[in-house]
């Protein structure tokens, strides 16, 4: 990553692990503005974020579908996040979040309790938005959704969606009104959007061929290029660390 870019993950505690996908905070050190490009990771974003423009902001960002055009990282600017697995928006936020499909909106600024104050101690901010999430957190878990989530994740989007469906016994017809309904976006679209998440480890490392969840060299491209606008080689070279995922997997 950028040498005055500093980047940590937090993996949540298991009882949360169904709804949280990590903590992670991203700090530019610098006094320049860093120019990004975004690509989807199939995770809901909640960022608390400190700039020498805007003192502090809460945002919330929906599932990205595409490559974000341009992304900026403040000079001087610190970000902590919780990245959140998709049946949070039902269990945890207790709404949908299809209105924020490619985009986000800023929320009050004392949002869940947090304040300009939880910046100061990564740790500590992991562990107090872990409580406030077990906090909201509905128990009463619909069987079938529980099932297809994990065959989701599991899978990392490889299966079908028929395969989906009859595995935890729910119809593709509902599944899909439920997926519409809440993210914003149909079943198979978010499984190419995990597919191409997962690929991204592999490039990141070089390799170029699809490894597993495509079936050959030209599907492969042809999504990774659809997803991302940018071919498997042109992303492995991340030029000025401009792919700021792709560089948070290089890092790791």
């Amino acid at each position: 990553m950028y040498n005055d870019l500093e980047y940590k993950s937090i993996k949540p505690s298991k009882n949360l692990s169904d709804f949280v996908d990590s903590f992670w905070c991203m700090e530019n050190k610098s006094d320049q503005t860093l120019e990004t490009i975004g690509l989807p990771d199939g995770r809901i974003d909640l960022s608390l974020i400190k700039t020498t423009e805007n003192s502090f902001q809460i945002r919330l960002l929906g599932l990205g579908t595409q490559q974000y055009e341009k992304g900026k990282i403040p000079a001087n600017s610190l970000t902590f996040v919780i990245s959140f697995k998709l049946p949070a928006a039902e269990y945890v936020f207790n709404e949908s979040i299809a209105d924020l499909i490619n985009s986000g909106k800023i929320l009050e600024s004392n949002f869940w309790d947090f304040n300009e104050n939880d910046l100061k101690n990564f740790e500590l901010f992991c562990k107090k938005a872990s409580a406030k999430i077990d906090s909201l957190l509905i128990k009463e878990i619909d069987v079938r959704k529980q099932k297809l989530f994990k065959l989701i994740y599991e899978s990392n989007g490889a299966m079908s969606v028929k395969e989906l469906s009859e595995q935890s016994h729910w119809s593709s017809r509902q599944i899909n009104r439920y997926f519409n309904q809440y993210f914003g976006l149909s079943l198979k679209a978010y499984c190419s959007i995990l597919r191409f998440r997962a690929s991204l480890e592999h490039i990141a490392k070089g390799k170029l061929f699809p490894e597993e969840n495509f079936s050959d060299q030209t599907h492969f491209i042809k999504e990774i290029k659809k997803i991302s606008g940018s071919l498997p080689k042109e992303l492995f070279q991340n030029k000025n660390n401009r792919f700021i995922l792709l560089s948070a997997l290089s890092s790791k």
